[in-house]
């Protein structure tokens, strides 16, 4: 906040003399303001700066302050409240001395009637859990995980939902060609010259440039 001041007040001339508490001259009349010396004014007296035929941006110098004194307050608070909370203690019944309390996360499986969601803003209800052999399944044998309603995408606009099935897909077919042919003991300069024909950002060239021959076919 004082930062964006600074730049506001760069360049205005003052219409008067600024004085700290102790009397000394922080800035004179008539002199240009340039932000780096502002900077060097401790900011409690940055309000009391007049500027010449400045009154907007005295106002607006002024809503900034309040502004930040205003976040500044509320964060102290809160921290005053949370430091408050904790020296007080739990209030615990008579004869009680010390309470512990263990929370424990159970995994649960899916059931009929429980709410999934995803990423992007997507949920729905399950309808129908059935067993691996009665679900849809790919050309290689593999069942499908989640078969999800189509009309529940177009209908909500929920275009990051169906790129993210696409980069899935992507993702599980690059991996799956990188294991085969690891598996087949491939050189890593066939390696490398495959992962540079998927990966066409700068970023991802260089990291596949920097990585040695064994990083490659790790």
């Amino acid at each position: 906040a004082y930062g964006r001041i600074a730049r506001l007040l760069d360049g205005a001339v003052t219409a008067g003399k600024l004085v700290s508490d102790s009397g000394e001259v922080l800035l004179g009349k008539d002199v240009i303001v340039i932000a780096e010396e502002l900077e060097k004014i401790p900011q409690k007296y940055w309000r009391d700066l007049r500027i010449k035929d400045g009154e907007r941006l005295e106002q607006t110098i002024g809503r900034i302050i309040d502004e930040l004194e205003q976040s500044v307050t509320q964060v102290q608070q809160r921290i005053e409240d949370k430091i408050d909370r904790l020296k007080k203690g739990d209030e615990l019944p008579p004869g009680v001395i010390k309470m512990v309390k263990v929370y424990v996360a159970i995994k649960r499986k899916l059931q009929v009637g429980d709410k999934m969601a995803g990423r992007h803003g997507n949920k729905g209800v399950i309808s129908r859990i059935l067993p691996e052999e009665d679900l849809p399944y790919l050309p290689d044998g593999t069942p499908v995980d989640v078969v999800l309603n189509p009309l529940g995408v177009p209908s909500r606009m929920n275009v990051g939902q169906i790129l993210e099935v696409h980069l899935g897909w992507a993702a599980l077919g690059l991996g799956q060609a990188i294991g085969r042919m690891v598996e087949d003991n491939t050189q890593a300069k066939s390696v490398r010259k495959m992962l540079r024909e998927v990966y066409s950002d700068e970023d991802s060239l260089g990291l596949v440039d920097s990585l040695s021959d064994d990083d490659v076919v790790r």
